[in-house]
């Protein structure tokens, strides 16, 4: 019997304008609070994190930039700087590498982590694992954190005022929960309790935002939220968290080893890991062969939320780039999660599929406004 260790954050508070619950919140969870976040996300919620605290009675001990990459050189950084201003509790902000890099520093640190994402790029704010890159932004490895978020506050108001790219990262990574369950799982006809949940939360996901994306998509565009949103935000933290959270063994495929290929590229490398991912998923049905009619579908879906469909809409890239992803694509860790053993060949005529598919159904298309 192999066991089995689920952890779940112990709070997850989502809605427009939950930010005015964090001072409450922290307060509950300690007393001197050590705010972590990338630039702009500090830059958007430092005062709100200010009056918050400061209403709470709990201690404002410093606000520090997480470094740029969920590293572990930063890791240790903040670690260090948790140890020498007396930090009691982290508040991350920020997009999923800035969020990484808060959990896995609280988990070094043996400090709780509140996080407050500032864009529904991932499911990162959610869950107990950690992305790791290397300083210079190469892909190293999953880490998984002893730990979740002792609480996750997601403002559908904050999240939509962000721009539409970020949620479009988070709905191509989220529509992967299911793709990639699907063609891992097919593997097996006797699936466990565990294993069953998790298949049934990946395809929550796929229908939240095939029901929701396209209206969410427009809330994002007017900067507003709305039910639309509201709905999508359940699909890109919670249902896509509980996926992972709730995963027994493998559960990323193609579509995030093809991602994991595009780290090698300075073109690519920071684009964004949701819309990767999302391009990544087109891919990888057409790597299970799947049918024209499916393709566009997935191919509609995919445009409707404003993911990139063609690898010109990600970077003109030479024939030598193009085949640096490719070679790292096919020899990502994920990649070997897939049935069958994918080669470059392979790969090259999935994107010539996806491209020619997604032209033909873009020359049919009107504008987007």
């Amino acid at each position: 019997m192999i066991a089995q260790n689920i952890i779940f954050p112990a709070q997850i508070l989502r809605g427009p304008g939950v930010i005015a619950q964090l001072g409450e919140i922290c307060a509950k969870a300690g007393e001197r609070a050590l705010v972590i976040g990338g630039h702009q996300a500090l830059s958007a919620t430092e005062s709100t994190i200010r009056e918050q605290l400061s209403s709470s009675g709990v201690t404002l001990v410093g606000c520090e930039w997480f470094g740029g990459q969920s590293s572990e050189s930063n890791i240790t950084r903040l670690a260090g700087c948790v140890e020498t201003l007396g930090a009691d509790v982290i508040i991350g902000v920020g997009g999923g590498k800035s969020l990484d890099t808060c959990k896995a520093t609280g988990v070094a640190a043996h400090v709780p982590v509140i996080t407050v994402p500032t864009i529904a790029a991932t499911c990162a704010a959610v869950t107990p694992l950690t992305i790791r890159y290397h300083d210079d932004g190469h892909f190293r490895d999953l880490y998984p954190l002893s730990q979740a978020p002792h609480a996750v506050i997601i403002d559908s108001e904050l999240l939509a005022r962000a721009p539409l790219r970020w949620l479009a990262a988070g709905l191509g990574d989220t529509l992967a929960k299911w793709y990639e369950f699907r063609a891992i799982g097919e593997q097996h006809t006797h699936l466990s309790g565990i294993a069953s949940a998790s298949s049934a939360n990946s395809r929550i996901c796929y229908d939240l935002i095939a029901t929701f994306g396209a209206e969410a998509c427009k809330a994002a565009r007017a900067g507003q939220s709305n039910a639309a949103l509201e709905q999508v935000l359940d699909a890109i933290f919670m249902f896509a968290g509980l996926t992972s959270l709730m995963s027994s063994g493998a559960h990323a495929a193609a579509a995030h080893a093809i991602y994991e290929g595009f780290t090698v590229c300075d073109k690519t490398r920071e684009f964004g890991h949701g819309l990767l991912v999302g391009f990544g998923n087109l891919c990888l049905l057409a790597l299970e062969n799947r049918s024209d009619e499916e393709m566009l579908e997935a191919i509609a879906l995919a445009h409707a939320c404003a993911v990139p469909l063609r690898l010109a809409e990600i970077a003109d890239l030479n024939p030598e780039e193009l085949d640096a992803i490719v070679q790292e694509s096919v020899i990502a860790p994920d990649m070997q999660n897939m049935p069958g053993k994918v080669t470059p060949q392979a790969l090259y005529q999935a994107i010539d599929r996806v491209t020619r598919l997604a032209g033909g159904y873009l020359a049919g298309q009107p504008a987007v406004v």
